[in-house]
């Protein structure tokens, strides 16, 4: 088993069988990352992978992928539409100077297959080395250097100032959003202080250990309303989309400070 889910299991060994043909002598290995590296994956959750790659696909190689990630949302089932993940050459994938390299990325849920940088992140790079899941190829350590402690808590501290308003752009302001705010801010700035990457809900009981009783009801609303998922015609519970901007302008303050502390 890769996951707790007989279907997403199926879909993945299909997917690395499918891209390993496709790439060739360029395919290197195959990995989980995000919430179900993290042991947190649920069917709340997107499936992260990573397909590392001796070079950025190209010609009938990208063509024949992005035909691939055409094609799978269309397929019958659940978790064929809530896959999301890169093609990381290793050269860029292995250590903080390949940061800002595009891969080419396929988004949640999405058709397409373009260059971007979304996952190549210290996020990311912590957790494959840490608790990445193997599919195909080699160990996933032997890929990703460690990522400086200082380097986590950096980009976590440039991460959040403008979070709020950057997530505002691309998502309507309907009760999903509320609670992916409050959940993002409590995971970011968990990295900066502990230079760590946690779940969702880990990062949500861990802010309810450490910030403020004054927050307490608002964390303890986002972890009992996870389980209502993504609802487009829901609007957030009263007064919480307001506490929720209070939360990020807390949030943003605290790790100010403790940036110019440190």
């Amino acid at each position: 088993m890769i996951t707790p889910y007989e279907e997403l299991d199926a879909v993945l060994l299909d997917l690395v069988g499918t891209v390993r043909a496709i790439l060739g002598d360029t395919f290197v290995g195959a990995y989980l990352q995000g919430s179900f590296a993290l042991g947190a994956g649920d069917l709340d959750s997107d499936c992260d992978f990573i397909v590392a790659v001796t070079a950025q696909p190209s010609g009938a190689a990208a063509a024949a992928l992005r035909a691939l990630h055409d094609d799978i949302p269309t397929r019958p089932g659940f978790w064929n539409a809530h896959l999301e993940g890169s093609y990381a050459d290793t050269g860029t994938l292995r250590g903080i100077d390949g940061l800002g390299a595009e891969w080419l990325y396929n988004d949640h849920g999405h058709r397409t297959l373009v260059p971007s940088t979304h996952c190549n992140s210290t996020h990311t790079r912590w957790i494959l080395r840490h608790h990445g899941i193997t599919m195909a190829g080699p160990p996933v350590a032997s890929l990703v250097d460690e990522v400086p402690a200082e380097a986590m808590r950096a980009a976590a501290r440039a991460a959040l100032p403008g979070t709020l308003g950057e997530i505002l752009t691309w998502a309507p302001p309907i009760a999903w959003t509320q609670r992916y705010i409050v959940t993002t801010y409590c995971r970011v700035y968990y990295t900066q202080v502990t230079a760590k990457v946690a779940a969702k809900r880990g990062a949500l009981e861990w802010a309810l250990r450490t910030l403020d009783a004054r927050w307490h009801p608002l964390l303890r609303q986002v972890v009992a309303d996870r389980s209502l998922g993504w609802r487009p015609d829901q609007p957030p519970r009263p007064g919480t989309l307001d506490e929720t901007r209070a939360f990020a302008a807390h949030v943003e303050e605290l790790s100010r400070l403790e940036g110019s502390a440190a």
